[in-house]
């Protein structure tokens, strides 16, 4: 039984420095583009952020400001979720 506890808490801490690596963030700008097809969105802050899959785009526009709840994967903004802002 110690082996497993021992062999789990080298697991944990050979993965811990991976999370540092996947924070979320927040950006609260304007979209400028929207493109379903790539499942992506442009904002005026000059960048591009990925959509997932499931992601609903009804409502979101250009001139539309929105909240963006991202998280950085391998240099690309993912949206974790997304608010319109009134």
């Amino acid at each position: 039984m110690r082996f497993i506890v021992a062999m789990l808490m080298t697991a944990a801490g050979f993965f811990s420095p991976l999370a540092a690596y996947a924070e979320s963030a927040d950006v609260e700008a304007v979209i400028t583009g929207v493109d379903t097809d790539k499942l992506s969105l442009s904002l005026d802050d000059g960048k591009n952020y990925q959509a997932p899959e499931e992601f609903n785009f009804d409502g979101l526009k250009k001139g539309v400001k929105v909240l963006v709840f991202y998280t950085e994967v391998d240099g690309k903004r993912v949206i974790n979720d997304l608010e319109v802002v009134q």
